[in-house]
């Protein structure tokens, strides 16, 4: 537990920085869980990361729970996890469930589509999402009329690329045309075991003011009664499956 209490200390401070501490966000993780990615299972630095995003939760979301999905070519969404249950979640949830799917191919665009279904339409809010997206190289770019089609709604895609591997699509994101607004953007960390609490949150939320800004100007993030905006999700969503 002293570790996640020095984590949320980091994350308070920046916060204050950034001038986000009366924020509430949903938070989300999306962890890459392809073959490449074993070691990083195996040797506890997923569960690390697992224990970082959790601390941004606990500060930022509106219940605590960090909200989990794995992917390879199948993905799935898991239990959240809490500051009560962190320890251990990653062997106990992934690498012991025999349910998962583990260590195959990428397919990044069917758990994109899962999370702003939950979000979007299973669990509408007038708190934003925030989503921490974990790739470790070779991101398909059929992602990108996903992301421009989600541009109108409160989720920011926070991706984060760790290791060595191909990146060159995931550094465009700040490029794509065709969005409302700017909703996504792109943090290589090459040994994510070596950055310190400090440097990660900080690099995470370095767009996300700027996007919140933007999405309060043009009126997508409000408070509002949910059923509100059921027939845009309904086009929305109609639109983002023909894809």
């Amino acid at each position: 537990m002293a570790t996640i209490d020095l984590q949320k200390k980091s994350i308070k401070i920046v916060l204050e920085k950034k001038q986000l501490t009366k924020v509430t966000a949903r938070v989300g993780l999306v962890l890459d869980i392809t073959g490449s990615m074993r070691t990083l299972y195996k040797n506890g630095t997923v569960q690390k990361v697992v224990e970082r995003i959790l601390a941004v939760a606990d500060q930022f979301d509106d219940n605590g729970l960090l909200d989990v999905w794995v992917y390879d070519n199948e993905f799935s969404r898991l239990k959240p996890v809490s500051e009560s249950d962190f320890s251990g979640y990653v062997d106990r949830e992934i690498l012991n469930n025999e349910l998962l799917h583990k260590f195959g191919r990428n397919d990044e665009p069917p758990v994109m589509k899962d999370v702003l279904h939950k979000y979007v339409v299973e669990e509408p809010s007038s708190y934003p999402a925030f989503i921490v997206f974990i790739n470790d190289g070779g991101c398909k770019k059929t992602i990108k009329p996903i992301i421009e089609a989600a541009s109108d709604k409160p989720v920011f895609w926070q991706f984060v690329g760790i290791g060595n591997g191909n990146f060159d699509f995931l550094n465009k994101l700040d490029t794509l045309e065709g969005r409302v607004v700017d909703n996504a953007n792109f943090l290589h960390i090459e040994d994510i075991e070596r950055i310190s609490d400090d440097e990660l949150y900080d690099a995470l939320l370095t767009e996300f003011p700027f996007w919140l800004k933007e999405v309060k100007e043009k009126g997508i993030l409000i408070e509002q009664e949910p059923a509100a905006a059921k027939p845009e999700r309904k086009g929305f969503f109609s639109r983002l499956f023909s894809k």
